[in-house]
């Protein structure tokens, strides 16, 4: 009976261990961006951008999300600095004018509505407390998207990294969720399902 209960455990570690190894690696697939990005070459005292000077709002209060190529090409119609990403930018977009397809962490589900302005002008939550401090990231983390939804990893994936940390900020049901009944903002499913 004991011997059955060790081999019972025993099976189950393994068989636990190598769930918990391989549903991510199943689940999610990496994709390439279009090229490598700076977030710190652009933003605070290096670059001295702000984050609204590439993802601004529209006129009527919409955000307007990721740049388009004649944004960065106002900037980058040269090189500007030594780095290959940005000489692989020039040559690969800017001079073909080719829109870079970029993977965007964030993109909610379709049956999801998030105003920026929203949150953004009205409640001033700064970007930081969703997207984490990718401002200071010198490059661009990997892109990981669920194979079956095709939603990204940041979205519909873990909210925890690897060492079991919380990431800052977050952009799941849940974290909305707590973020609305910390400020005591609670509301029907119908202001966010549309």
């Amino acid at each position: 009976m004991i011997r059955t209960g060790i081999l019972f455990l025993a099976g189950f570690s393994v068989a636990f261990s190598a769930g918990w190894w391989s549903m991510p690696r199943i689940l999610y697939r990496e994709e390439p961006q279009p090229v490598q990005f700076s977030h710190i070459a652009h933003v605070g005292e290096k670059g001295g951008m702000s984050c609204e000077d590439c993802h601004s709002f529209r006129v009527d209060g919409t955000f307007a999300g990721v740049p388009k190529l004649e944004s960065c090409a106002g900037c980058h119609s040269a090189p500007l600095g030594e780095t290959q990403a940005e000489k692989d930018f020039i040559a690969r977009f800017v001079e073909p004018g080719i829109e870079p397809q970029w993977k965007i962490y964030a993109r909610q589900p379709d049956n999801a509505w998030f105003p920026h302005s929203a949150h953004v002008q009205r409640g001033k939550v700064a970007c930081e407390k969703c997207h984490g401090d990718i401002g200071k990231s010198d490059r661009l983390p990997v892109y990981r998207v669920h194979r079956f939804t095709g939603y990204p990893e940041d979205v519909m994936g873990k909210r925890t990294g690897p060492l079991g940390l919380k990431r800052a900020g977050g952009m799941r049901m849940d974290d909305c969720v707590a973020c609305h009944r910390q400020n005591r903002l609670e509301h029907s499913c119908l202001d966010c399902h549309k």
